[in-house]
């Protein structure tokens, strides 16, 4: 499956102009053959808004939403996304993926928040593992800070997720996780990780971009620089299958030696 990764902070403030943003790379993606767009952490709003996260956060299914569906149906392509949720007065940092036919298919909410920022603005999430079908492959989600876990990524694994969807606000000086521990995720939890950052400065924030698409031999498929990027890569369950014929990690595990884990 063909997906898109849109390097990009938008235009934090701005949710018509992040909309637009990211019409115009679904366009591009789709004419590129993508099937999936992926866009950063929080694209919906931007990220460093202060209070203004908690003004601008909608319910999953809120008029956003509906607009991506929109977005995603007249172009013919998937889209996972990051936003501000609202749900009563609790704010969540969260992603979802609406299909295609504009099907909202997964809504996960960040479960480890990072530094005093995400803790001030957002209520952690309580389910590891959200996954949905997409053409073929069990696509998970997760946000930033959770896939630096590596049991949250070997719970994907064992829950049978082919594709790891990452929407990202990876920071400066903290790029070792895009360049290293990304690819490494993938490798010894035998699946593809998607890893799709915000670039620039904002706020007290510099992003340091590098979205990656790794595959599960530690290899990246496709890697962004420094710059506003749109890149793509396949993720292929063929060569997804016979690598994890190949690598015994899942087949070699002792789970009762790990209770101490927990």
């Amino acid at each position: 499956m063909r997906t898109a990764l849109l390097q990009s902070s938008g235009r934090p403030g701005s949710i018509a102009e992040n909309l637009k943003v990211l019409d115009e790379a679904a366009g591009r993606a789709a004419a590129a053959g993508a099937a999936l767009l992926a866009a950063p952490e929080m694209f919906l709003t931007g990220y460093a808004i202060g209070d203004d996260i908690a003004r601008f956060a909608e319910p999953a299914d809120g008029d956003s939403a509906d607009a991506i569906a929109e977005i995603a149906g007249r172009h013919g392509l998937a889209i996972a996304y990051g936003y501000p949720e609202r749900d009563g007065d609790t704010v969540h940092n969260s992603a979802q993926l609406i299909s295609a036919d504009g099907t909202r298919l997964a809504n996960y909410r960040k479960t480890h928040l990072f530094g005093g920022f995400e803790r001030d603005h957002f209520t952690p999430g309580e389910q590891p593992v959200v996954q949905a079908e997409l053409n073929g492959l069990t696509v998970g989600l997760m946000i930033c800070y959770d896939v630096e876990f590596p049991e949250n990524v070997r719970a994907h694994a064992l829950a049978g997720t082919d594709l790891l969807v990452v929407p990202t606000a990876q920071m400066h000086p903290f790029q070792f996780v895009a360049e290293s521990l990304v690819p490494v995720r993938a490798w010894e939890s035998q699946m593809y990780v998607a890893y799709v950052n915000r670039v620039g400065r904002e706020g007290e924030f510099e992003f340091v971009g590098l979205s990656v698409l790794a595959g599960p031999d530690g290899v990246a498929r496709a890697r962004a620089g420094r710059e506003e990027q749109l890149v793509l890569a396949d993720a292929d369950p063929a060569f997804l299958a016979a690598s994890r014929e190949a690598n015994p990690y899942l087949k070699d595990r002792r789970p009762g030696l790990y209770g101490s884990l927990v």
